[in-house]
């Protein structure tokens, strides 16, 4: 990996590029925000066992647009580091923390909404306990260090071809530092075999079960459909909990194929240059792969507005808290509900979405 601030920027081009990497940045802390803010003043998303990895992933992915973006920014319209080697090595451990961070807790979201389509709800509630849940939360936060800072920190990244690395930190000709961040091929495979190959074939083989297992209950709601018709000149209705419950799962399964396949194209342009480049004597150029940890740090500010526009549950709770509080989106109250309640979950912890 080397990654760098690009030159031979023009004032027009600075300009594009500061006005874009500023709405992206504006665009994760606001989002991110908004879905944190949500869930801890909705009292229905907090039922919902899933919203504590989503809560996780909002943190996780506001710490990037706060902590490593804007300086990532500044060099790059600069084209210059001015923070020093320490604060170098600091933020290049963090953005490799909170990045993997982020993409395991999209692991551990299907691995949670596998186990509750595809499985029964009472083994689902004896796999997904409160338990399990924080121990997958620390895991999401403690695994990520085993591949940042202990060795960027101790420099173990960089055996092997530091004499490269200190040739490309300063540009004799336009007297620039720059905060490079090369690696060598064992810590190459490594960081991008735990930080996005493990999960992405966990997340590919969940949602491989979860869309056959969408696909057998959209044929079972046209039976439940067809079922519906009279018979014996007296009209037999479906059973109306098994229908909704049935298209929620179909729902949830669809929205969070799109979150996925939304992270594959954000991250997997770089992953698959992160091991190829070692390999063809770092070649890649500075502004391929400049391109490439953009696109990957727009995951962070696109998985909100993923929820707020598939997520009825969500956008209602987005709505509120925009509108200050209007009664028009808040949800009817219970004594006055004479059908099935929007708000049914699946496993008691599906997201509510039609």
């Amino acid at each position: 990996m080397d990654v760098s601030s690009t030159e031979g920027f023009g004032v027009a081009e600075k300009i594009a590029l500061l006005t874009f990497i500023s709405a992206v940045i504006l665009m994760a802390i606001l989002g991110n925000l908004l879905v944190m803010v949500a869930v801890c003043r909705d009292r229905q998303l907090r039922k919902i066992k899933t919203n504590y990895f989503i809560v996780s992933l909002a943190f996780a992915d506001l710490l990037v647009s706060v902590l490593v973006m804007p300086f990532g920014a500044i060099e790059l319209v600069q084209d210059n580091w001015i923070y020093g080697r320490t604060f170098c090595l600091v933020r290049t451990s963090l953005d490799v923390l909170l990045t993997t961070a982020s993409i395991f807790h999209l692991c551990c979201i299907s691995l949670d909404r596998y186990y509750a389509i595809c499985c029964q709800p009472l083994v689902y509630r004896n796999k997904m306990t409160p338990l399990r849940i924080a121990v997958m939360l620390g895991g999401c936060w403690v695994i990520p260090m085993f591949i940042s800072f202990l060795p960027i920190m101790q420099g173990w990244n960089s055996i092997g071809i530091m004499d490269l690395v200190e040739k490309k930190q300063f540009n004799s000709m336009s007297n620039s530092t720059y905060c490079i961040f090369m690696v060598n091929k064992p810590y190459a495979i490594t960081c991008s075999v735990v930080a996005f190959y493990i999960p992405f074939l966990l997340m590919v083989l969940a949602y491989y079960r979860i869309y056959i297992t969408a696909r057998e209950h959209a044929h079972q709601i046209q039976s439940l459909q067809r079922a519906g018709a009279p018979t014996d000149g007296r009209p037999h209705h479906p059973d109306q909990h098994s229908t909704h419950r049935m298209k929620t799962e179909t729902k949830a399964a669809k929205t969070l194929c799109i979150i996925m396949g939304c992270f594959c194209l954000c991250w997997a342009p770089f992953f698959i240059t992160n091991v190829i480049d070692p390999f063809i004597d770092y070649a890649v150029p500075a502004k391929i792969w400049t391109a490439f940890l953009w696109l990957g740090y727009i995951n962070s500010g696109l998985n909100p507005f993923l929820y707020a526009f598939l997520n009825k549950s969500f956008r209602r709770a987005f709505l509120i808290i925009l509108c200050c509080g209007d009664e028009r989106y808040r949800r009817p109250s219970i004594l006055g509900q004479t059908v099935p309640c929007s708000t049914t979950t699946i496993n008691g912890s599906t997201h509510v979405l039609r």
